[in-house]
């Protein structure tokens, strides 16, 4: 008997199927399906791939998932959505402790014994705050390490300068004359054409097409296209292409470069260097191109430098194809010599190694080989960096020559001739100081000042150690020691008083002009000069000098607060400079050892590399701000009349040495106390044993 079950299926089959219709063989299936899930604040995400995989493992084992991979899982849930605000604050603290000790003394007793201290703090502090939003659910090409991008709507402090919106960008004028001025270009009329990228400033702004458009802060370089491999920086294989290249780990490399605000703040050098590379389409902003160059030999060395780059060139382009053509490559070849061209023309001294005109000469035979049409251009190139490089040997020549002369000079007698007698206009004689100030800024190159913190540090092996030196920087430096003991010597050579003070209220009114023209570097070696000890003792002579003026400009020039009166009057001259037609108003030679302290305290207050292992061109920026500041200054011509007898005597007359200026200015006026009297006597010792 069939039951109920069987019949009521029976009467439902023949409702559908119809009257006859028999059911012979029915079949039932049950599936049941198991998920593995992970319940977030009352959300089941589950646990699928390999994400799933490692989450799963740890929670067995007891263990702490990676972090990495609960954030992933997270923001492909939908979960984590909120900002999240990061805070980064920069402290750099200088102490500057002076003490002044002062003993009295009775018949060589000592009656009273005194210590002063001062202590200056200068304190730089900067902080910035991000706002970090989560971006949408990574697939399976993207870098988990990327998963956040910065907001810079929501940053608390705005960037300086404010970048420019698109729009105004496209309103810039292609004749833009940059921060770093290049006095002939090798092919200026493929800026407006070929240059895809606009000027970014060298305050730090980069190219708001750099950014991405959807806001990440990180971005695979425009430029390099999808290649097999290269050789890295290091000589280890790396991958040319930033975003398609998977190592063999199966992991993607780090190999790109991180905004801030469309600032560049960081990348690999492998990255930083791709991005110096030009392509047919892409050529590098020359603010880029003068700070990587500037900096990047804190890490590799010019030649190896151009090593890779040539190596770059020859894989991404193909180069060593006999079948290439012009027409395949496009703007490269114009592009490479012009990249070139621009190395030269603010590195010339680079190219005094061998291992540097090898890569130099097989890249542009390349090029021309390719397009004919650059063989004027290339000879051009090649006979503008003769041009100066023979320059700067007859300069060298030229210092040795008149070093050797001034040595000559440098003794202990008072066979002195008078300043005054040789240039009797204090007005002519600042402007004789500002061409020999200028033309000793013309020949520093900017690399000089990296290379001066390298070769501080023996753990670097830098470019300095093994390339032909220059000197230009320490020559510049022992000019304003030579013109502080020249000033120093003019005025304890004469015996009368009556002359000293004419001397002293000559070299004060020199001081005024210089201070006038915008020359701090002679006029910081003047009172430098003026202050010395032999000089200051002089309580008689100066007593009947007008030493207002004096003042005055020592005010302007105090070391307190970190020369602060000196920097507001700098930046005044530098506003003047900026918008001055008339060749005399834009002159500004800086004190030199000021700036030289400064770069040195930026680049010992900034890491080169940050935690993650990129490099920190932030600053890179930094350094090459003010390196351009001072390039800016050094171009300047001299526009007033020259005397070269009045020159030549003011860095090879006499002086005398320190022990020379000190018995000089105790024979100008005796010693007063028994510490002088002490020294007298011991110069006098040394001067007989010598």
């Amino acid at each position: 008997m069939a039951s109920m079950d069987d019949v009521e299926l029976r009467e439902t089959v023949e409702s559908i199927l119809g009257q006859g219709i028999r059911m012979l063989d029915v079949e039932k299936k049950t599936t049941f399906k198991s998920e593995e899930v992970l319940l977030i604040n009352g959300v089941a995400v589950p646990l699928v791939g390999a994400d799933g995989d490692i989450i799963r493992q740890a929670l067995l084992s007891g263990q702490v998932p990676p972090s990495d991979v609960l954030n992933s899982l997270l923001i492909s849930a939908g979960i984590w959505r909120h900002p999240v605000r990061l805070q980064t604050e920069l402290t750099v603290k200088q102490t500057t402790l002076n003490r002044d000790a002062i003993t009295v003394s009775r018949n060589g007793r000592v009656v009273d014994e005194r210590l002063k201290e001062t202590k200056e703090e200068d304190l730089l502090r900067k902080t910035s705050t991000e706002v970090w939003r989560a971006v949408a659910g990574p697939d399976s090409t993207t870098d988990k390490r990327n998963l956040f991008q910065p907001d810079p709507r929501a940053s608390s402090i705005p960037p300086e300068p404010t970048p420019p919106t698109p729009k105004e960008e496209d309103e810039k004028s292609a004749e833009e004359i940059p921060i770093v001025q290049f006095p002939s270009d090798v092919d200026t009329a493929d800026e407006e054409t070929t240059s895809p990228s606009p000027t970014p400033s060298i305050f730090g702004t980069v190219a708001s097409e750099l950014t991405p458009k959807d806001g990440s802060s990180r971005k695979s370089l425009p430029q390099t296209p999808k290649s097999p491999g290269s050789m890295g920086i290091e000589g280890s294989s790396t991958s040319s292409s930033s975003s398609e290249t998977v190592d063999d780990s199966g992991s993607e490399p780090d190999n790109s470069l991180v905004f801030q605000d469309n600032n560049l703040v960081s990348g690999p050098l492998d990255a930083l260097l791709q991005h110096l590379v030009p392509t047919a389409e892409y050529y590098p902003d020359r603010t880029y191109i003068f700070a990587f160059l500037l900096s990047s030999r804190l890490y590799i060395k010019p030649h190896a430098l151009l090593a890779q780059v040539v190596r770059l060139c020859m894989l991404q382009q193909n180069l060593a194809d006999q079948k290439l053509t012009k027409e395949k490559l496009g703007r490269f070849c114009p592009h490479m010599v012009q990249l070139l061209s621009e190395w030269m023309e603010t590195f010339p001294y680079d190219f005094r190694d061998e291992r540097v005109m090898q890569h130099v000469r097989q890249l542009t035979q390349r090029c021309v080989a390719l397009d004919p049409s650059l063989r004027r251009d290339v000879s051009q190139m090649l006979h503008n960096l003769l041009h100066r490089l023979t320059a700067l040997e007859k300069y060298e020549e030229f210092l040795e020559k008149i070093n050797t002369e001034a040595s000559a000079a440098l003794i202990d007698t008072l066979n002195v001739c008078d300043v005054t007698e040789v240039c009797s206009s204090p007005l002519t004689l600042s402007q004789q100081l500002t061409h020999i100030e200028l033309e000793r800024l013309s020949f520093i190159g900017p690399e000089e000042f990296v290379q001066a913190f390298a070769k501080e540090n023996p753990n670097v092996e830098t470019s300095f150690k093994d390339m032909k030196k220059t000197r230009n920087l320490e020559s510049y430096i022992q000019w304003f020691n030579r013109l502080s003991y020249f000033v120093a010597t003019q005025v304890c050579s004469n015996v009368k008083k009556k002359q000293r003070i004419k001397v002293i209220e000559y070299w004060i009114e020199v001081a005024r002009e210089c201070f006038n023209i915008g020359n701090f570097n002679s006029l910081m070696a003047i009172i430098a000069g003026l202050n010395m000890s032999p000089v200051s003792r002089l309580k008689k002579t100066w007593h009947k000098v007008q030493s207002a003026k004096f003042s005055i400009l020592e005010h302007q020039m105090d070391p307190s607060s970190n020369f602060s009166s000196y920097r507001s009057t700098l930046k005044a001259a530098m506003w003047r400079s900026a918008g001055a037609k008339d060749e005399r108003q834009r002159i500004v030679v800086p004190f030199f050892s000021l700036l030289v302290k400064d770069l040195y305290f930026l680049n010992e207050g900034c890491a080169n590399r940050l935690p993650n292992g990129h490099i920190n061109f932030e600053k890179f920026w930094q350094l090459a701000k003010q390196v351009t500041e001072f390039m800016t200054w050094k171009q300047v011509t001299c526009p007033f009349e020259k005397h070269p007898k009045v020159i030549h005597y003011l860095q090879t007359g006499t002086i005398l040495s320190e022990n020379g200026i000190a018995l000089s200015s105790f024979d100008c006026e005796p010693p007063e106390n028994s510490n002088e009297k002490e020294r007298f006597k011991a110069l006098k010792l040394a001067a007989i044993h010598a």
